[in-house]
């Protein structure tokens, strides 16, 4: 029964182990692109003439075999999830910047399967060690199957916060960009492609983003808007809903987008300000916990040797 028992959790881990591969693989090229079609390309310019077969199993084992395994899985659990929970889990993959390429329903299903891993993984170690009883091997198992039915969540919440933060702290000056792009009698598209040209970070890949919408035919206050729907942030979707206002009412862009950028450096030194509020009381429990002992022992140790040295020479 023990080998039974093992073989079945070293499955899961199996499992667990591809899922997170697959789950956090980033991919090489901000732009996305079909790998296969890269290849087709890559072989094209070299002048060879090769099968399409050849081509696909000269890509990794990861693109080749453990991505479609996984889309299956996903496409399998997306029957049985909610809707409304394919929604939410999308909006939070935009809003992360879709690290991974990674879709809803493989993200849904690597949680059950890292959660499986996780306690699959505890309880193993805890299957070869005699002095844990048995309900205490099933109570971590337990445990570290439940933090790892939420690590993906946990996770995908820290992409979010990353992303966002980058966003908010290249906001002014890319606002100072567009507002002198603008100024210098560029429209407000080619504006946005000088800032998507000049910057690789997350910020200027929305605007790409953006732009490129606008190309394909989407109105520009459309692909604002999901823009703005994307990033997720207060200072963007009021940024957003200003120069869409002043296209429509005929305002100077170029006085908008001053008044923006000076807001948002304004609002970049508030932030700085707060942040260096808070720093004082970050730093008690660092002091209280490593600084303050240690000065403790080195001032109080040399008179507690001598006050040990007076009482021995009475006695």
């Amino acid at each position: 029964m023990n080998w039974l028992v093992t073989l079945v959790v070293l499955l899961v881990l199996g499992g667990a182990a591809a899922l997170i591969v697959v789950g956090v693989r980033r991919s090489r090229d901000i732009v996305d692109e079909d790998p296969l079609a890269a290849r087709l390309a890559e072989y094209s310019q070299r002048g060879e003439v090769l099968s399409l077969e050849e081509i696909e199993l000269s890509q990794p084992f990861v693109e080749r075999v453990i991505v479609p395994i996984m889309k299956t899985i996903g496409e399998m659990s997306s029957r049985f999830t909610p809707q409304h929970v394919l929604e939410q889990t999308n909006k939070k993959l935009e809003l992360a910047g879709n690290p991974g390429r990674i879709e809803a329903t493989t993200f849904l299903s690597m949680r059950f399967i890292v959660a499986g891993g996780f306690g699959g993984f505890v309880f193993l170690i805890t299957l070869f060690t005699d002095t844990w009883p048995v309900s205490r091997e099933l109570l971590a198992a337990g445990v570290f199957t439940l933090l790892g039915f939420f690590f993906p969540q946990l996770w995908l919440r820290s992409k979010i916060e990353r992303r966002q933060k980058s966003i908010r702290k290249a906001m002014p000056d890319a606002l100072d960009l567009l507002t002198i792009c603008v100024e210098a009698g560029l429209g407000f598209d080619a504006a946005m492609s000088k800032v998507n040209e000049k910057w690789d970070n997350d910020l200027s890949i929305a605007f790409g983003r953006a732009i490129r919408e606008v190309q394909l035919g989407k109105l520009r206050r459309e692909a604002l808007k999901d823009m703005a729907d994307r990033v997720g942030l207060p200072e963007m979707t009021s940024f957003i809903a200003a120069v869409i206002q002043s296209e429509q009412l005929g305002v100077s862009m170029s006085k908008v987008l001053r008044i923006q950028s000076d807001q948002m450096r304004l609002k970049r030194r508030q932030r700085a300000e707060e942040e260096a509020h808070k720093a004082p009381i970050k730093m008690i429990i660092p002091l209280g916990i490593f600084v303050f002992p240690s000065l403790m022992i080195v001032l109080l140790t040399p008179a507690g040797l001598r006050i040990w040295r007076s009482f021995s020479v009475f006695q």
